[in-house]
């Protein structure tokens, strides 16, 4: 736990800290009085109270949406699986400006939705929420897909061979195994959906906001830092609270579980209910998931001659002091350094949460590490300008500094895709290799490595996607010099002009086929890994 609880001290408590001091604090006095005043003002509790409850609806229609694509996944095999689990994974890492823009086309004025039968949906909350679930679908279906591949089949096949229906079978034994995964992706989704940013500035307007895009405009816009440092403390702390409730209930539900390998468990669809379901997934997957991303192609394309792709190799725009285009290789960078420090961190931590041995602090340090996906990430990326500017610890002009920030939101999935994974495994295979004279290290690698190796790349991939796509925090401490590519979307989108529009497309698009072929390529290394094992 020494080096997870260091790396998390140093870049995430401590610049958290330094930006809630500057709010909070003047003339060397702490003025908690103020926390009173901002929760009593009536559109503050009326952004409190949207925050919660789009939250808690975003999560629910996530979950309903995805667990069938979840499990289609995990148990039927057909051609282009592989090129399909990356695409549900694509629309994860496009940065948020991009999504709430992408849905913005389909459904606001002059949408496919007002073109085709005259329904516009900018103006309510049903855009927020549909956007909100074409970004976190591949939460659920990689989250609980991970380990829905790994469970024996043959447990719920011998409940139905002793009376029981097939949905009962999956009820009481399928259903029990999961949800850990379950509950694991649900938290993910719901953390991102309250500290939601882009997809809401973007589709609510001036009508609807969350905490997180209240702390922006009262940070860039009002530059009232006491009020935001206010509701960065409310985030926090409701946050940390349903982290320690998470935390509580899951601990108790999980046991250990059979698992097998997971190329064996899938099987081709037979019978009219599953092709019907397996058709049913692909229809959302194209509807859902594909249109959007579809029409930023082809708003990238609308210009002929690929002209919006030609000029992202000019720097004459104004925007960049380089060309946009050297973004990529930015990105590209950026996000393998930081998926290599989430491994490390995350993996450290999930090994050690595993224990069953483990204390009561440790235990605790489980709700803590999902923080970073709570806290606002204007607040982290302002506290790295404020915090990180002093020897030993001056890194403002370091390159490190972005793969840091980034590793940040990357460590909570690394942590929460391999312990459920990590506390399925029997402990008693561990005690018997020990018993036999195997080192501790040697169990690890003959006992759990063989196991958690499928969620090990999983969680990679995770830490890879949200790598490339983290915009908060990054695009206070990107460096106009070397901007990545959500960065540079979000300037193209912030300024007028069709080249500029057009540009901001082509940059998505060409991160969104960066990421698919990363993602296939994973997918592809996964599956000769795991076929091995």
């Amino acid at each position: 736990m020494a080096v997870p609880v260091a790396f998390f001290g140093l870049f995430f408590a401590y610049p958290v800290a330094a930006i809630l001091a500057r709010g909070l604090r003047a003339d060397g006095v702490w003025h908690f009085g103020r926390i009173a005043d901002v929760v009593a003002q009536p559109d503050i509790r009326h952004v409190l109270w949207f925050t919660t409850w789009q939250a808690l609806v975003s999560t629910a229609l996530t979950l309903l949406i995805a667990l069938p694509g979840a499990y289609v996944l995990a148990r039927f095999d057909f051609p282009g699986k592989q090129v399909l689990r990356a695409v549900v994974t694509v629309p994860f890492v496009l940065p948020t400006v991009v999504v709430g823009t992408a849905f913005l086309a389909l459904v606001g004025r002059g949408g496919l939705l007002d073109e085709l039968w005259g329904v516009r949906l900018d103006t309510t909350v049903w855009a927020i929420l549909l956007a909100h679930v074409f970004f976190n679908y591949a939460v659920v279906v990689r989250t609980v897909g991970g380990l829905w591949s790994q469970l024996d089949p043959r447990q719920e096949e011998a409940a139905r061979m002793l009376g029981a229906s097939r949905f009962a079978a999956w009820r009481t034994v399928t259903l029990p195994a999961l949800a850990p995964a379950v509950a694991a992706a649900a938290l993910m989704v719901f953390l991102f959906t309250f500290t939601s940013f882009g997809v809401v500035q973007i589709l609510g307007g001036p009508t609807f906001s969350t905490l997180e895009v209240e702390i922006y405009r009262q940070t860039s816009e009002i530059f009232d830092l006491s009020t935001a440092a206010v509701l960065t403390i409310i985030q926090f702390l409701a946050v940390g609270a349903i982290l320690g409730v998470h935390a509580w209930t899951v601990r108790r539900r999980e046991t250990a579980l059979r698992l097998v390998d997971a190329s064996g468990t899938a099987r081709r669809p037979c019978g009219a209910g599953q092709w019907g379901l397996l058709a049913g997934v692909l229809t959302t997957i194209a509807v859902l998931l594909v249109m959007p991303l579809a029409v930023l192609v082809q708003r990238s394309l609308d210009a002929p001659g690929f002209a919006y792709f030609k000029e992202l190799t000019s720097d004459d725009s104004g925007v960049f002091l380089v060309a946009p285009v050297e973004a990529i290789g930015n990105s590209l960078q950026y996000a393998l350094a930081a998926t290599a420090i989430a491994v490390v961190i995350g993996g450290l931590a999930a090994a050690a949460l595993a224990r069953r041995d483990a204390g009561r602090l440790v235990r605790g340090f489980d709700a803590l590490l999902m923080l970073p996906l709570g806290v606002s990430a204007v607040t982290v990326g302002f506290g790295f300008l404020i915090a990180l500017d002093e020897p030993p610890l001056d890194l403002r002009s370091s390159w490190i500094l972005v793969p840091l920030a980034q590793a940040l939101v990357g460590v909570p999935f690394v942590v929460r895709t391999m312990l459920p994974v990590l506390r399925a495994v029997d402990t008693r295979l561990r005690e018997a290799a020990a018993v036999l004279g195997a080192s501790p290290w040697r169990v690890w690698r003959e006992v759990d490595l063989p196991m958690v190796r499928r969620a090990l790349l999983v969680a990679a991939g995770f830490a890879f996607a949200v790598s490339l796509g983290e915009f908060g925090a990054t695009v206070f401490i990107a460096r106009p010099d070397n901007p990545t590519l959500p960065v540079a979307v979000a300037r193209l989108l912030g300024r007028p002009g069709d080249l500029n529009y057009g540009q901001a497309m082509a940059l998505s698009t060409i991160l969104m086929v960066v990421c698919a072929v990363a993602l296939l390529l994973l997918e592809r290394i996964r599956t000769d890994r795991a076929g091995e094992l």
